[in-house]
């Protein structure tokens, strides 16, 4: 699922308007990053992280899209996110999808697993464990839940909650070619490495700008709320080690 955020509570306009391409879009200059420690990339580490429960803020530039008063506004559809942590020989990657290109919303843009939280769903652990089965085809026993992460509000009227968690080796996946496109993995120490994070600015067509990040990886291009998404957690493990 992804979706492009708004501020203040009233949806704004939309990024994805017909003929926007956000490679585009100039680059707003960054204060360096931290790097963060090899071990803060780990899947103990994280566990440990999320059970301790430490102070973080969230991404300061991105603050107002996770306003816990936005959040209760009446009208928004809830939604919940997976955020999948594989464990490979070369250390933990997050697996991605990107949607299929026939679809009428945010066609072809990179996502996680997810999407909106049902009657029938415990809550946005089980909403969106339920939506990576149906939409990846990964059975829910190999999913593993770890932790979650502050809700944000969309566009597109959406509060969306990302449920970080672990894929257990010995997992199958079967797409679903109505929704998925693809399914690929990104390094964990690529997303986390503030130097391959751009901010870019965006000027809308009633004058107001719009701040997004991005992160590029091979010929995929993260950008909008997944991409804000992974900033936050790049926040949460830089307070968690100390940085």
């Amino acid at each position: 699922m992804a979706n492009t955020p708004i501020i203040s509570g009233t949806p704004r306009l939309r990024l994805t308007r017909p003929g926007f391409d956000p490679r585009l879009q100039p680059v707003v200059p960054l204060p360096p990053g931290t790097i963060l420690p090899q071990d803060a990339l780990s899947e103990d580490f994280i566990r440990r992280a999320f059970r301790q429960g430490g102070s973080w803020q969230v991404e300061p530039l991105l603050a107002e899209l996770f306003d816990a008063h936005g959040l209760r506004q009446p009208g928004l559809v809830h939604a919940a996110v997976f955020m999948p942590l594989v464990q490979r020989l070369d250390g933990l990657h997050v697996l991605f999808t990107r949607r299929a290109t026939h679809l009428s919303d945010h066609a072809g843009q990179i996502s996680f697993p997810g999407g909106r939280i049902e009657a029938s769903d415990r809550d946005p652990i089980a909403a969106a464990i339920r939506e990576t089965q149906e939409e990846v085809g990964i059975d829910p026993v190999y999913l593993d839940f770890i932790g979650t992460q502050p809700s944000m509000l969309t566009s597109t009227g959406f509060t969306m909650t990302p449920i970080v968690g672990a894929i257990r080796p010995g997992f199958s996946m079967r797409p679903d070619p109505s929704e998925v496109a693809e399914v690929f993995e990104v390094p964990l120490s690529v997303l986390m490495d503030p130097e391959r994070h751009s901010l870019h600015r965006a000027v809308l067509p009633d004058g107001t700008d719009r701040l997004y990040f991005s992160m590029l990886w091979e010929e995929h291009f993260i950008w909008g709320a997944t991409a804000a998404l992974i900033r936050n957690f790049y926040r949460f493990l830089q307070a968690a080690a100390g940085r």
